[in-house]
């Protein structure tokens, strides 16, 4: 007696999805690189949440400002308030105000 043949596994595509399985659902991929976030939802400031997001920006190599070329980049980087109360206390001139 012969074992029936088992049909030969092909690799997916490079922009194919595998199969929902367990936890993964290929519904909730999305193309781009996106974002990340670093957040205190309770809106305090904090030095350790710029590191934490310079570290996370260091950890996506391929966003890490880092390119084909090692001496450009592609702009990636962080976005943090402006120090409103640092800015008034260093300046000489008149600001205008706070969020504006």
């Amino acid at each position: 007696m012969t074992t029936p043949a088992k049909p030969t596994e092909r690799p997916l595509p490079f922009s194919a999805l595998p199969a929902a399985s367990g936890l993964y659902d290929p519904r909730f991929e999305h193309d781009a690189c996106g974002v990340g976030f670093v957040v205190d939802v309770t809106g305090a400031k904090s030095h350790d949440i710029v590191c934490t997001a310079l570290g996370a920006l260091c950890n996506l190599d391929h966003r890490g400002a880092s390119g084909a070329e090692v001496n450009t980049g592609d702009g990636a980087g962080i976005l943090i308030q402006i120090p409103d109360a640092f800015l008034r206390e260093v300046t000489r001139f008149s600001l205008p105000p706070a969020g504006a």
